[in-house]
């Protein structure tokens, strides 16, 4: 089956039904339409990786996420060394969509079954042979996060319609274990590292679906609390080889601003030097350089940035780098160990601004056929 690079608008409509199906993970909100971009920091070089959601890196620059196809499914993809080349990693019976990869090129996501179901999945080396992961008990799994032993994290249903749960699995995504939950239900995993401490996001009280970022000890045993930075939730999107999160968190200016912790989790800060700044972190590598989205109070429009070693000096990556065809970098998904980057872009705002419009003008053709 061929992907393909370019969604017509059918391909575009699928795309952001899955997505909203899939109603877990930090990018379950609608995309923007554009590209995604390899960015390698140490050469400046951009390579373009086509009109697909790019979602995850490894350290040899093999990248994962979906695409449309040719028949207008969406399926899990993997490329090779440095973002060249892009496999279809096929689904488990219908669309499947790509979310975390390890070192080895395991490949881990969600895909709909031959049943209809949502289920997690892990593949061998190298993106090969995609496995069901089963759930824990309920009729859906996601599987979020990947480390280099193949242990998987992600959340599923439970048995008897409770609500879901974080799970993690032992190496190769074998035995998926409930990690329970900080206060009450439901708890989420979306990352892991190599000691398996893992970190997502659980609800705090049984009043309500607000929820707090946890970290885990080793092999998941153990939830913690991460706290906010003053206001009411927060959630931990990634974390790195000495246990440093980042995530996004509310203040206590009513905002969400993307924040760094040190080691273990152990002191959360934000990333964010304007006061009532909106931005949220979506990675973290081993040294502690963050990337992730921060918007534009004028326009709204997000714009991809990335720190420096511990989360010191959030940069706007469209300073850093330039995309050609006047391309805003509007959200960095992940970065590696080598200084290699995924990111989301648009055209350039006016541009950008001249679709929505468009869109805008297309629904109420629409909706004014509809009435008559």
């Amino acid at each position: 089956m061929t992907l393909n690079h370019c969604f017509n608008f059918r391909n575009l409509i699928l795309a952001a039904a899955f997505s909203a199906g899939l109603g877990f993970g930090p990018n379950a909100s609608a995309q923007q339409p554009g590209h995604s971009y390899l960015i390698d920091l140490n050469s400046k070089t951009v390579t373009d990786l086509g009109n697909v959601d790019a979602t995850a890196i490894n350290d040899a620059g093999q990248v994962v996420g979906y695409s449309g196809t040719d028949n207008g499914q969406i399926h899990a993809f993997i490329t090779g060394p440095n973002g060249v080349g892009m496999t279809d990693l096929g689904t488990l019976g219908g669309n499947s969509r790509a979310s975390g990869i390890n070192d080895a090129g395991q490949v881990v996501g969600q895909s709909s079954t031959d049943k209809g179901q949502l289920h997690a999945f892990i593949t061998g080396p190298d993106g090969v042979g995609m496995t069901d992961l089963g759930t824990l008990g309920g009729d859906y799994s996601y599987a979020s996060g990947i480390n280099d032993t193949g242990q998987v994290v992600g959340v599923s249903g439970r048995d008897n319609g409770q609500l879901y749960h974080a799970f993690i699995t032992g190496p190769n995504g074998t035995g998926m274990r409930d990690l329970g939950t900080l206060y009450s239900d439901p708890s989420a995993a979306y990352d892991i590292n190599e000691e398996g401490q893992v970190v997502g996001g659980a609800n705090t009280s049984a009043s309500g679906f607000l929820q707090y970022a946890f970290i885990s000890g080793a092999d998941g045993v153990s939830l913690r609390d991460l706290g906010t930075l003053g206001g009411a939730t927060s959630v931990a999107y990634g974390i790195n080889a000495t246990g440093q999160v980042a995530g996004n968190a509310g203040t206590d200016k009513g905002t969400s601003q993307a924040f760094v912790t040190g080691p273990d989790g152990m002191g959360m800060r934000s990333l964010d030097p304007r006061e009532i700044g909106w931005s949220y972190a979506r990675e973290i590598n081993d040294i502690g350089q963050v990337v992730g989205v921060f918007y534009d109070f004028q326009t709204g429009i997000g714009h991809a940035f990335i720190t420096g070693p511990d989360g010191m000096g959030m940069t706007n990556l469209n300073s850093l780098v330039q995309v050609p065809g006047g391309v805003l970098l509007t959200e960095a998904k992940d970065i590696n160990n080598m200084g290699q980057v995924i990111a989301q872009g648009i055209p350039e705002p006016e541009t950008y601004a001249m679709l929505l419009a468009g869109l805008g003008l297309l629904g109420f053709i629409a909706r004014r056929r509809k009435t008559v």
